[in-house]
């Protein structure tokens, strides 16, 4: 997951009143604001701008609000906020899951994309560690990713503290000789990934998909043990008999969560909401071409929806 685009918040709020679209609010069920919650990663403003203005397109008033990956449940289970774009299944799993049971919130279906999230190594590393990408390896190699901060520990980049992911635990629980370090943002992980990648130099840290890193660089995810619900809830499953998340990370899917009331109160946007499908190819393509090619997201978006008529006004049918 993530990046900070407070400049494409701002001209997304500012911006919503100027588009014009094909439906008129007197078609909707409600002229009421439909809420649709931003994050800090770059994929999550495109996917969360792309069905705004899909919504936009279809009558319906929209606002985005700024909110905290996992702590906006309790604005989505309030009705506060209306819907999340992206959860995935393997930081957002646990948090989603809770939400539901409370019956205040509602799956929407996944989003097509695939997630993984997991410790990641440029390619040339393997020669100064072989063994890779076998978890045990890394203990091996713990001064070949060592920092002047963390020697004679590894050093490994985490994500934001927000983004959740059990880093920390997984250390402890796997006994690895390495010191999480958690990037302050999403773009402040990947530069120092792509500055890393141009010096050759050592780099261990959290890679996404989908995401335009993966593309961009060769590398690989580290092979932890296999990732299981029990793993991360039983102490006495896995590999160490008295810790949990004594494995990797899950993988899977990545899904749209709401507002239950808002379901009956905006019924077609909810079902145009539930349609929603993109691959990770295309993401990670567009996500590119704001992270690398220095595009705005709303120009990305627009040539996306100029490009794809025929897949999202499929959504716009309601049933």
């Amino acid at each position: 997951m993530p990046k900070t685009h407070n400049r494409y918040f701002i001209s997304l709020v500012a911006g919503a009143a100027m588009l014009v679209g094909t439906a008129t609010q007197a078609d909707v069920e409600s002229t009421d604001p439909i809420i649709l919650t931003l994050h800090d990663w770059t994929g999550q403003y495109i996917t969360t701008t792309i069905m705004g203005r899909v919504l936009q397109e279809m009558g319906y008033n929209v606002k985005y609000q700024q909110a905290d990956y996992l702590a906006q449940f309790a604005g989505l289970e309030s009705g506060d906020l209306h819907v999340a774009m992206e959860m995935w299944e393997t930081t957002g799993k646990d948090a989603m899951e809770k939400s539901l049971a409370t019956g205040n919130t509602i799956d929407l279906g996944e989003t097509g994309m695939r997630a993984i999230e997991e410790w990641w190594y440029p390619i040339y590393m393997k020669e100064k560690c072989p063994g890779l990408p076998d978890w045990t390896a890394l203990n091996d190699c713990a001064e070949v990713f060592s920092t002047a901060e963390t020697a004679p520990s590894g050093r490994y980049l985490g994500g934001p503290v927000t983004w959740g992911g059990y880093d920390d635990e997984r250390v402890e629980a796997l006994s690895l000789n390495y010191e999480v370090v958690h990037a302050g943002t999403d773009a402040a992980l990947f530069a120092e990934l792509e500055s890393a990648y141009q010096r050759q130099a050592p780099w261990l840290g959290w890679v996404y998909t989908p995401h335009w890193a993966p593309i961009k660089f060769e590398g690989e995810f580290v092979e932890f043990p296999t990732y299981s619900d029990e793993c991360y809830t039983d102490k006495s499953v896995g590999i160490n008999p008295n810790m949990a998340y004594d494995c990797g990370k899950p993988r899977g899917w990545i899904k749209k969560v709401g507002w239950k009331g808002g379901e009956d109160k905006w019924t077609c946007a909810y079902d145009a909401i539930r349609k929603f499908t993109i691959d990770n190819q295309a993401m990670g393509t567009m996500v590119g071409e704001v992270d690398l090619d220095g595009k705005s997201v709303e120009d990305v978006v627009e040539n996306w929806l100029n490009t794809n008529q025929d897949i999202w006004t499929t959504w716009t049918q309601c049933n």
